[in-house]
């Protein structure tokens, strides 16, 4: 008795035949525009989703703020520590500081900040961006009403003092400004 010999294995056509490939794309549900009018070219790619749609688009400049705010924040947070006499000098004028504890302080309190700053200037995430360029607004903010009321009590206006206040004024402004550029939502394209 002879073994019957099976068929032939046969190639099926269907994957290459285009109606068909159509019917499995429109099955699977991919291929076509979703709501947000993209178009997915896998099933996987529609499920993780699209990562360009989470990339914080930055205002032009941004960097170059957060790292001039971190070195500015770090060369003044280390005059304060090393130098407070010089550092009260410069400020108020030749004025005498009663204390190097205070500006001492002052100098550890920026330290601190100034390590926020140099991390956020890595960071690509749209939130820690934002509260970093809040501090920096309330910093600069707090700072021009603090010095503005300590020259009311002392009365010595300096051209230094003047320059100080000016500048943080000039600070809130770019630090906002850049808060909200941040925040913004991006435009569809």
């Amino acid at each position: 008795m002879a073994a019957k010999q099976p068929p032939p294995l046969m190639k099926k056509h269907s994957q290459t035949d285009l109606v068909s490939r159509l019917k499995t794309r429109k099955i699977l549900g991919v291929g076509g525009e979703d709501d947000d009018g993209e178009v997915h070219r896998s099933k996987i790619s529609q499920v993780l989703g699209n990562e360009t749609k989470f990339t914080v688009r930055e205002p032009l400049g941004l960097r170059v703020w957060q790292f001039v705010s971190a070195v500015l924040f770090s060369g003044i947070a280390v005059m304060a520590l090393a130098f407070p006499d010089q550092l009260y000098d410069v400020v108020f004028d030749g004025a005498e500081v009663a204390s190097k504890t205070p500006v001492r302080l002052y100098g550890g309190a920026l330290l601190s900040i100034s390590l926020i700053m140099w991390n956020a200037l890595y960071t690509a995430e749209k939130v820690i961006i934002r509260w970093t360029l809040l501090t920096e607004a309330c910093y600069f903010g707090v700072q021009f009403l603090v010095v503005t009321a300590t020259l009311a009590e002392t009365g010595l206006v300096s051209l230094g003092t003047l320059l100080l206040l000016a500048s943080r004024l000039l600070f809130v402004i770019i630090s906002v400004y850049y808060y909200y550029q941040v925040g913004r939502r991006p435009k569809k394209v």
